[in-house]
């Protein structure tokens, strides 16, 4: 198929994609009443926020012929990034081969290679995620009808969110008629914070950006010296991705991933999927509102469903410890409102 072709077949799927609800959670937090708003993204093509980039990324590199038929479509990634190629790349009679780490979630590999891509497994003991990026970049340097998205390093990962899901955001947010203070969203290539921020400059939004990390591996509250283990998939992987400029973000929020895992958990159970992910992005929110005036609203990202964490410690009981807030959390209610 053309370049023309192709982006004809990416105008057809685009309503797969983008357009996503926004959810209003009401919760009691300590006896006090209180919301949060978030983009809910399981429901783009392949389930989760990382098909914007896929779909932006994709269509800007045929515009500019970076891509071409035949070409193997080649990514690093912790998971909803190599699914999302996955799915799209096929629809576009792409192969594609995807590199990971071999710890995270069963459903991950299953669904890439359902798609009909290959997967490359990395241990830990042969570098683990950093590994597998080197692996692609050295995949693609051998090979010539290879092309890589580079979702650490490509500014279309920003724009993405930047051009569409910022903006669908906070235009259904001003229709609801709430003012929000503050955003915060889980850092993996940190396109989605940096497109967030993008979109306040560039609208003098006076609303406040905030990564979040797991409090388990601190990476970019210690300028990439600490990495711990942790079990919120998606975000911090095991270094500061090149496109994430903390220096122009507000105060990084940390939350530890048992409070992820039970945030997320009580969510699923108030009849809303979320994943891991979900449910340290609504801590995140609580712990911004709890030091904001209660005038001003939080808003973050329900970035996939549950479906991809089945095999994981969302499934199982989580022991409690006292610096936990999520024990305190009493879901009230969930409301979608469409775009």
């Amino acid at each position: 198929m053309s370049s023309s072709q192709q982006l004809e077949i990416l105008k057809n799927l685009e309503g797969f994609f983008g357009n996503t609800p926004i959810v209003e959670v009401s919760f009691k937090y300590k006896s006090k009443v209180k919301k949060i708003y978030a983009k809910y993204e399981a429901f783009n093509f392949s389930g989760s926020i990382k098909d914007r980039i896929a779909l932006h990324i994709l269509k800007k590199s045929y515009e500019k012929n970076l891509i071409k038929e035949g070409d193997v479509i080649v990514e690093a990634t912790s998971g909803n990034t190599g699914i999302a190629f996955s799915a799209l790349g096929r629809a576009l009679g792409h192969k594609v081969k995807i590199f990971m780490p071999d710890w995270l979630s069963k459903e991950r590999y299953y669904t890439i290679e359902l798609y009909g891509a290959e997967v490359v497994k990395i241990s830990k003991g042969q570098g683990g995620f950093l590994r597998s990026i080197s692996e692609a970049n050295e995949f693609v340097a051998k090979n010539p009808n290879a092309f890589c998205p580079q979702q650490f390093t490509n500014i279309e990962n920003i724009n993405a969110h930047f051009e569409y899901t910022a903006p669908e955001l906070f235009n259904n947010i001003q229709k609801l008629g709430v003012k929000l203070s503050h955003f915060v969203a889980g850092v993996g290539t940190g396109g989605t914070i940096m497109g967030f921020h993008k979109y306040c400059l560039a609208n003098n939004l006076p609303v406040k950006c905030h990564p979040l990390e797991p409090l388990n591996s601190p990476t970019l509250s210690t300028g990439g010296k600490k990495i711990g283990q942790h079990r919120i998939q998606g975000i911090s992987d095991e270094f500061i991705p090149e496109i994430l400029k903390l220096n122009e973000l507000e105060k990084i929020v940390s939350v530890d991933d048992a409070d992820a895992i039970i945030m997320a958990q009580k969510i699923n159970q108030a009849g809303l999927s979320v994943g891991i992910s979900s449910g340290a992005n609504f801590i995140g929110a609580l712990k911004l509102l709890e030091e904001n005036s209660q005038d001003f609203g939080v808003a973050t990202i329900f970035c996939d469903s549950a479906l991809k964490y089945l095999s994981t410690d969302l499934c199982k009981i989580e022991p409690l410890k006292s610096i936990l807030l999520s024990p305190d959390v009493e879901i009230l209610g969930v409301k979608t409102f469409m775009c």
